[in-house]
């Protein structure tokens, strides 16, 4: 990945030292249990700890290359390198195993690391979603289907659904990390006839790993398929997120908005612009992470015992996916942390449209009290509309403002044109007098569609 995209320490786990030191270690580890097992002299292994265990400086990195550039082979190229170290006791090292042995086992501690990473991160996220949920639990807001106005919630409520979200996640990964974490020391082909089950188990303890149950010549490829799906939908969580907060950043809407600093500039044309970009760039991160999903699936099919096809793949997906996923997750926590929220811009939209958002409560009345759900809904539906058309908006005169009858007028005076309009209409009265509806929608119906917010955050915060 680019460094525009890219944390340091993510970044370090796919560096060639990195890389390295874990094969020398998968080696070494194996030399130790070749010797108790009598295969290789115990001074041997020791030699091979006491000078192979070098750092890995820009110098032997570029030793390896040069060496790679004649035999065409990263891992042979790597066992050169070393025995330039080692010695003559060089050649008991990589006793009975082949090269996807030591890939393998690398592959599965650098994607354990990172997946420690990436929980932190979701740690780090969480921790923002949570406070954020608290702190505005009771911040009504409307709610919004399709787009359109449906009926009040909270913006607390918004960030709880979000944090619920990624507490899956997180269980997710956790999940991933631990079937990712395997490691394969079988020899040519998994049969073990060359190399004993026990440095298999002697390197996974020392890696921090489990050994692979049963593998051909590499580990079975849908372990990495279901970590990099995993990813995937980590990823499409923070684009969730993200465009929430891009919806709500709109002008006409500015419910919320990504923190604007002192000297920021939003536009190189348009000195009044404050764009979202930190959540148009998650959007776009979160493509490419889902990008490397398809590659990790069709990788799971290989041929036989083994090919490489997977390995060009896997070489850049890794990093690639692991890296910007990092950065998300670090990004959208910060933009979290920082969001900044405007309660009356809510209040204000909320009250846009003459309390039209009790509808429902109304509808459910009426089929409460002996009145069937359909001449409810039309009664209630044709109260809705007149609203609707008291603020101008007529779908069947869309060319040219609404003609308002006298009492449409009348009702542009009142705050709640829901009910004066159901005040109104003789049909309705006749069914549920004008007090009953006055008891129904009193002043603070808020607390109508709130009173369940407790039962809800205790559900998602309680663990």
């Amino acid at each position: 990945m680019i460094p525009r995209y890219s944390r340091p320490e993510m970044t370090t786990i796919w560096e060639p030292e990195n890389k390295f030191r874990i094969w020398f270690e998968i080696e070494a580890h194996a030399c130790d249990a070749q010797a108790e097992l009598g295969v290789i002299p115990k001074e041997a292994a020791a030699v091979v700890w006491a000078k192979g265990q070098k750092p890995y400086t820009p110098e032997r990195i570029a030793r390896i290359d040069e060496i790679e550039m004649e035999v065409k082979h990263d891992v042979i190229a790597f066992l050169t390198e070393l025995a330039e170290h080692v010695g003559d006791e060089a050649r008991f090292v990589h006793q009975g195993m082949t090269s996807s042995d030591v890939l393998d086992t690398c592959l599965s501690v650098q994607m354990s690391q990172a997946a420690d990473l990436l929980l932190a991160d979701l740690d780090r996220l969480l921790a923002a979603l949570k406070k954020r949920a608290e702190e505005t639990k009771y911040m009504v807001c409307i709610g919004r289907s399709h787009g359109i106005h449906a009926e009040p919630v909270t913006m607390g409520l918004k960030f709880a659904r979000f944090y619920a979200e990624m507490l899956r996640n997180k269980k997710r990964l956790q999940l991933a990390r631990e079937e990712i974490a395997t490691c394969a020391i079988s020899g040519a082909v998994g049969t073990f006839a060359n190399v004993d089950p026990q440095v298999e188990e002697h390197v996974a303890e020392k890696m921090g790993l489990t050994p692979e149950p049963i593998s051909t010549q590499v580990i079975p490829r849908d372990r990495h398929a279901n970590y990099f799906a995993t990813l995937g939908i980590i990823a499409s969580s923070v684009e969730n997120v993200a465009t929430e907060i891009r919806h709500l950043q709109r002008t006409e809407v500015r419910e919320a908005q990504e923190y604007f600093a002192p000297g920021q500039k939003g536009s190189s044309a348009m000195p009044h612009k404050r764009n979202p970009i930190l959540t148009e760039n998650l959007t776009g991160l979160a493509r490419i992470v889902r990008s490397a999903v398809t590659p990790a699936l069709e990788n799971v099919a290989l041929w036989h015992e083994r090919d490489i096809s997977h390995s060009s793949v896997e070489r850049m997906i890794g990093p690639d996916a692991t890296i910007t996923l990092d950065f998300a997750l670090n990004r959208l926590a910060g933009t979290i942390e920082k969001l900044v929220v405007y309660p009356q811009n809510m209040l204000d939209h909320l009250n846009n449209f003459g309390g039209i958002h009790d509808a429902q409560r109304v509808l459910l009345y009426l089929t409460q009290n002996n009145v069937s759900r359909e001449e409810a809904y039309r009664i209630v539906q044709r109260n809705a509309m007149r609203v609707w058309k008291s603020y101008g908006i007529d779908p069947d005169n869309p060319d040219s403002p609404a003609e308002l009858d006298a009492v449409e007028k009348e009702a542009q005076s009142h705050a709640n044109r829901f009910f004066f309009f159901m005040s109104k209409d003789e049909g309705l009265t006749q069914i549920l007098p004008v007090e009953k509806l006055t008891a129904l929608l009193e002043e603070d119906s808020i607390s109508y569609h709130t009173k369940n917010i407790d039962r809800i955050f205790k559900r998602i915060f309680m663990h």
